[in-house]
Formats: structure tokens, C-alpha cells, sequence
């Protein structure tokens, strides 16, 4: 005897659906396991790093007197960061400060986007001056004081 052609259609249907949820099944399976995936994480750390490295980039090229620091000017929380703004602000002119404490991120690339390990790390014009104790020994010299006027914009 032959089936309505009304059951042959919700069988099939049924079988579809049936076989549509197991390869959504199988899909989620394997998604989740990509996402679980070593190459995965890596790449997505990857391109938080180069947004991060381009925020870096911006910054030093957008201030022409920048210095990365832990803590601020008036409270910094180590003596290198310090030393280090002291011996700009004595130099009379407006310098930018990123606290890198609060920037995790930023505090975490820095070493690779200057190639320089420590902190604080002091950029004038785009350019990479040095840590704490080039900053003194510049300062003492009296090389820091025309470096950093010439970087200073005009009022």
C-alpha cells in the first residue's frame, strides 16, 4: 500500500531536521574547539597587540614630550618615575604622561614596541630617549634642557 503523499513529506522533513541539528551540533562542537585552539587564542592576542602598538604609535607621535611612567607627576609610585619627571619639569616645559600602571596593556607592549625594557621611558619628538638613568645623566649634563625646548610647542 502506498503512503499519502502527505507522509512521505513529514518523514522526509523529519529526517532533514533531524540531520540538520546534528551538523549544527557537529558546527558548534567544532567551533568551540577552534576557539579553544592554542593558534586561535594566539591570533586574537595578536591583533589586540597590534591595536595596542598602534595606540602606543599614536601617542608618541601625537605628544612631542612624552613620558611613560608608573603613577603620575605629582604622585609617582616609583623612585625612577620620580627622578625622571622631576627632571622635566625643571626643564619649565608641558610634557604628556601615561601611567602605565592603569594601562596594563600599554605597560605590557611598551618594552617591544621601544625595544627598552624598563620604565619610566621618555619619548621627546618621536624618538625614544631613554629611561631614568639616561634622563639624569642628561639632565645633570645640561643635554636634556635644549632637547626637550625644541620639541616644546610654541604658545
Amino acid at each position: 500500500m502506498k503512503r499519502p503523499a502527505a507522509a512521505v513529506g513529514q518523514s522526509t522533513r523529519g529526517a532533514l531536521a533531524k540531520q540538520y541539528k546534528e551538523s549544527a551540533h557537529k558546527t558548534k562542537h567544532f567551533l568551540e574547539k577552534a576557539l579553544e585552539s592554542p593558534f586561535y587564542k594566539y591570533s586574537k592576542l595578536r591583533e589586540a597587540s597590534m591595536d595596542i602598538m598602534q595606540t602606543i604609535k599614536d601617542q608618541v607621535e601625537s605628544n612631542p614630550i612624552l613620558i611613560y611612567m608608573k603613577g603620575s607627576p605629582d604622585a609617582p609610585q616609583c623612585g625612577f618615575s620620580s627622578q625622571a619627571t622631576q627632571a622635566l619639569m625643571a626643564c619649565g616645559e608641558k610634557f604628556a604622561y601615561i601611567d602605565i600602571l592603569s594601562n596594563p596593556e600599554i605597560r605590557s607592549n611598551l618594552p617591544q614596541f621601544s625595544e627598552w625594557p624598563t620604565f619610566p621611558q621618555l619619548f621627546v619628538a618621536g624618538e625614544l630617549v631613554g629611561g631614568c638613568d639616561i634622563i639624569m645623566e642628561m639632565y645633570q649634563s645640561g643635554e636634556l634642557l635644549p632637547i626637550v625646548k625644541a620639541a616644546a610647542p610654541a604658545d
